[in-house]
């Protein structure tokens, strides 16, 4: 049976999504470089370079729907270049094979803002990461307007989830946190901030995979639970463990001079304007339409501080079989 829904990407987005889609009995096809070690029954692998558009155009030959949950390096000379041609080959191959595409995107595009993020505010071409994506949302949307694709956008904050590493929550947060250490932020941990929980993130893929094809065409907000710090939010993750929160911050002042020594912090100065204000999300759009019971931070806290510790205690148990002689 030809998978109905292709799925671009298997990070944690991807994974959720394949995992809440394949539950419900629906064919996909899971496309990227590499085949994952855990798809889930019920879907299918094919290999696929999203840089390459006759690989594009084969992983999503026959696809119903596609959704893009696909990531490059957090490096703004390799976005400034991986992520126009991409857009240009996953709109292509969408065009000629007429499917959907729902694509999971993130709130770069707006700039630094002050006001809760609205779909309809102005792009930005200040800063190359939030340029990149104003760029390519100006494809899509082009495309859409000329009535070549049908696309709808989802557009998430930052994220976090039962092993979910690559997060502000993520392995340094949540995960030194589990193995009783202290968390480390390079964020201002007092300073409001939209979070979304990745299994919501998928049940919004879904939602959109479901609705008419008048859901298309525009970008919608994902809805998260009303907004807290990043320190509550590991205070109740703490709690669950049953320890302290003890928590780090690096000051954002330094980002730009520890920038000249480190490349990942260099890459995170620019992005300073995410941390250094309360970062609030409007998603009345997506929750009037559709539904707005998203998972408290008392729950997907919890759920996220004890899936690192049950990694760290699977991890040390192989650790110490490999040392017995």
């Amino acid at each position: 049976m030809t998978p109905e829904i292709v799925v671009l990407g298997y990070g944690p987005v991807g994974r959720a999504t394949t995992e809440l889609l394949t539950a419900k009995g629906v064919a996909v096809r899971v496309a990227q470089r590499s085949r994952p070690a855990d798809l889930p029954r019920g879907a299918v692998f094919q290999a696929c370079d999203v840089l390459e558009p006759a690989s594009v155009a084969g992983a999503v030959a026959g696809a119903r729907q596609i959704v893009v949950a696909i990531g490059f390096p957090y490096v703004g000379e390799v976005w400034r270049t991986a992520w126009p041609a991409a857009m240009q080959n996953l709109l292509a191959a969408a065009a000629a094979a007429n499917a959907r595409m729902v694509f999971v995107d993130n709130l770069y595009m707006y700039g630094p803002q002050n006001a809760p993020l609205r779909e309809d505010m102005p792009l930005t071409n200040a800063g190359v990461k939030p340029a990149v994506r104003a760029a390519i949302t100006r494809l899509w949307t082009a495309a859409s307007v000329a009535g070549q694709v049908r696309v709808a956008a989802l557009r998430a904050p930052d994220f976090y989830g039962p092993g979910v590493g690559l997060s502000h929550l993520g392995d340094l947060a949540f995960g030194a946190l589990a193995k009783g250490k202290r968390a480390m932020l390079i964020a201002t941990p007092d300073t409001p901030h939209d979070f979304a929980y990745v299994p919501d993130i998928a049940r919004a893929v879904a939602t959109l995979l479901d609705a008419p094809d008048d859901a298309f065409g525009q970008a919608w907000h994902m809805p998260s639970a009303p907004i807290r710090t990043p320190r509550q939010i590991l205070e109740l993750g703490a709690r669950a463990l049953g320890m302290p929160a003890r928590i780090a911050s690096l000051p954002q002042w330094l980002l730009p001079a520890i920038g000249t020594v480190s490349p990942m912090l260099r890459e995170m100065s620019e992005m300073r304007f995410l941390w250094d204000r309360p970062y609030r999300v409007d998603a009345r759009k997506f929750t009037s339409r559709f539904w707005s019971d998203v998972t408290p931070f008392e729950i997907g806290a919890a759920a996220t501080a004890l899936s690192f510790r049950k990694r760290a205690a699977a991890l040390a148990a192989c650790d110490r079989l490999v040392k017995i002689p």
